[in-house]
């Protein structure tokens, strides 16, 4: 168990640099993909790093 909750709570760390990533990115002038998709795209990173998070948490609290 215990090395399931470290493999999401690192699954979880990376989707939220990505998020950052993503973010960051659609802040700059004149990139590609649009922004508005660069935004999605942080969105949906930020939420998959979420509910990984929870079910990292969750782990650990059976353990």
């Amino acid at each position: 168990m215990n090395g399931a909750a470290s493999l999401l709570f690192a699954l979880c760390g990376v989707l939220f640099l990505g998020a950052v990533y993503y973010m960051l990115a659609s802040k700059k002038p004149g990139v590609y993909p649009p922004k508005s998709i660069q935004k999605k795209r942080a969105g949906a990173l930020a939420g998959a790093g979420a509910v990984f998070f929870l079910l990292a948490f969750i782990l650990t609290g059976f353990s």
